[in-house]
C-alpha cells in the first residue's frame, strides 16, 4: 500500500492521485484536464507571476466598479466578474489575497463604486457589506473549485460565493439602510440582481473553462 504524507499547511499535493466519479463525469462537477492555468492556484508558479495575478484581478475589480448603475440604494456594477474570477483563477488563498488588496486600495483611492472612499465609506456605506464580503467570496469560490474544477463545478463554486457575497450584503443593508422589514432588504439587495448575478456566473465559468482548455498541458 502507498501512503501519501500531507503538509500541515499550506497547499495540498497535486501528485495525490484522485479518482473522478461517474456522476461527476456526467454533471461535469471535476475534469482530469490539466492547465498551466492551474499553476496560478497551486501555488507553484514563480512569486513574481503570483502577485502580478493579485494585483492584476484587484486592478479589475476596481475597473468593474467605474462601470455602475443606480436604481436604488446597491448598484449594478461589473465587479462580481473578478470576484468569482480571483478565486476561479488564483485559488482561495491568492482570491482572497486580491480582494483584499482592493478593499486596502480603496482606503486611499476612490475605487469603489460609489462616490467616495476611505475607511469612512467601506465601514459606513449601506453597500458595505458587499465590499467586505468580496475576500469572503473569492475565497470560498476558490476552495470549492479546487475539487470540482469542471464547468458545473466552476458554477457550483460561484453560486456558493455568491451566497456568502449576498448574504453579508443584504444583512449589512437592512440595518445600514434602516429598512422596515428583511422584504425589502433581500428584494432590494439580491433578488433585483439574481439574474444578473447567474449571467455573470455563467460568462465567467464559459471563460475559465475555455481558458483553461486553450493553455491545457499535452
Amino acid at each position: 500500500m502507498e501512503c501519501y504524507s500531507l503538509p500541515i499547511f499550506g497547499s495540498f499535493r497535486s501528485d495525490i492521485p484522485t479518482q473522478t466519479g461517474p456522476m461527476d463525469s456526467i454533471l461535469g462537477l471535476r475534469t482530469t484536464r490539466v492547465s498551466t492555468l492551474d499553476d496560478l492556484r497551486s501555488g507553484s508558479a514563480s512569486a513574481g507571476i503570483q502577485v502580478a495575478g493579485i494585483v492584476g484581478f484587484a486592478l479589475l475589480t476596481a475597473l468593474g466598479a467605474q462601470f455602475r448603475l443606480y436604481l436604488w440604494e446597491v448598484p449594478f456594477t461589473l465587479q462580481t466578474f473578478a470576484v468569482y474570477g480571483s478565486g476561479l483563477y488564483l485559488g482561495w488563498r491568492n482570491g482572497l489575497l486580491a480582494q483584499g488588496l482592493y478593499l486596502i486600495l480603496g482606503l486611499f483611492l476612490p475605487v469603489y463604486a460609489g462616490d467616495s472612499f476611505g475607511p469612512a465609506y467601506l465601514f459606513g456605506a449601506v453597500s458595505a457589506g458587499y465590499l467586505l464580503a468580496y475576500p469572503l467570496s473569492a475565497a470560498l469560490v476558490g476552495f470549492i473549485s479546487k475539487r470540482f474544477n469542471g464547468l458545473t463545478g466552476s458554477v457550483v463554486s460561484m453560486i456558493a460565493g455568491s451566497l456568502v457575497l449576498f448574504t453579508l450584503g443584504v444583512t449589512w443593508l437592512h440595518y445600514a439602510a434602516d429598512h422596515v422589514t428583511w422584504f425589502e432588504s433581500i428584494d432590494k439587495g439580491w433578488l433585483r440582481f439574481a439574474p444578473v448575478d447567474l449571467a455573470k456566473i455563467l460568462a465567467v465559468a464559459l471563460l475559465y473553462q475555455g481558458s483553461r482548455s486553450l493553455f491545457g498541458k499535452k
